[in-house]
């Protein structure tokens, strides 16, 4: 049963422009030259319970913008939208006591009050029970490793601190949805696989329905078996990530290290090499998918090969080549 059903959902924003200097704004109070600009247009897709789907695209994409419409925060100009059997823009209570949203460029807790603060106010704006709330709390400080923090002013903790503290607040009412918008944006790399850890593991055990944008592959490849490609407002891939990649990805790399000095002219009649080292100790080269194996072999019976490893197209070459030639 989908959880999320969208049908030829469009967001347009009406703009105008204005010309430089005093004289442009004394005319712009009179005649202003308005256009649209369609943020989101007239996508379709479905979403089952349970499922981490990966929404992702370039910035202006319309990512952000469709969250808001699932979450009832815009009010779509056209289509259809059904969240939870409701109508998000509605905004009825039971509807958004449901579901949570969590954008990392934005804190829903108070800057100047400890975390405890927040995770209080959250609890009786949600009415969760008293006993619900020490269980979730305690569960979840633990979990994210936060425990000592909580008590301290949100502005004297780190960055990562901060992040964590959010999700908590957005967990504690147990959402059947959880919307994230770029999680993970300025954290470092430790503290991004712990929070990718965390909520990979809050998925398998809820069931939640996670929905995320990010602009950091990692956080899609770890959480999302199924990703939506944005691009212009318009869905130009909806699906696996496995077959995303067999898809689009039409070469594999294939990184060598030999036990003595090759050429890079003997390197170049297999495939082509992204790099080379100048002792001629170790190299990548870009084969064709389909021909791979066979590459992989005649490169051992010729060379003396140490190590080959074989790996798939990064998943960011793959979306940043969608979007550059349009695909």
């Amino acid at each position: 049963m989908s959880i999320i059903s969208v049908e030829n959902l469009t967001k347009s924003f009406k703009q105008y422009r204005k010309e430089p200097g005093l004289k442009g704004s004394l005319k712009s109070l009179f005649a202003r030259e308005y256009f649209d600009i369609r943020a989101v247009d007239s996508i379709c897709f479905r979403i089952e319970e349970g499922e981490a789907v990966g929404f992702i695209g370039p910035n202006g994409a319309g990512k952000t913008t469709t969250l808001k419409m699932l979450s009832g925060i815009l009010y779509p100009t056209s289509g259809e939208v059904e969240v939870l059997g409701y109508l998000p823009s509605e905004r009825k209570k039971e509807f958004l006591k449901q579901y949570a949203l969590v954008m990392g460029q934005k804190s829903q807790l108070w800057w100047d009050l400890p975390p405890m603060e927040g995770f209080l106010l959250n609890k009786e704006i949600y009415e969760v029970e008293e006993k619900k709330f020490k269980e979730s709390v305690g569960y979840l400080s633990e979990i994210l490793g936060v425990e000592k923090v909580l008590k301290i002013p949100l502005r004297k903790l780190s960055l990562g601190q901060r992040m964590k503290c959010e999700l908590i607040a957005a967990l504690l009412h147990d959402p059947k949805i959880l919307f994230l918008d770029e999680p993970t944006i300025g954290l470092d790399v430790v503290v991004q696989k712990k929070i990718r850890a965390f909520l990979k593991q809050y998925n398998i055990e809820k069931n939640t329905t996670l929905i995320l944008t990010s602009h950091y592959m990692d956080d899609v490849q770890e959480l999302c078996k199924r990703i939506i490609v944005i691009n212009s407002g318009q869905i130009v891939y909806d699906g696996s990530l496995r077959q995303l990649i067999e898809r689009y990805g039409k070469n594999k790399t294939l990184k060598l290290v030999f036990n003595g000095k090759v050429k890079k002219s003997d390197l170049g009649v297999f495939g082509e090499v992204v790099e080379f080292q100048k002792d001629g100790l170790a190299a990548t080269l870009s084969v064709p998918r389909v021909t791979h194996a066979a590459l992989a072999g005649k490169i051992l019976n010729t060379l003396p090969v140490d190590d080959l490893d074989i790996a798939e197209t990064s998943l960011e070459d793959i979306i940043r080549d969608i979007f550059e030639n349009g695909r």
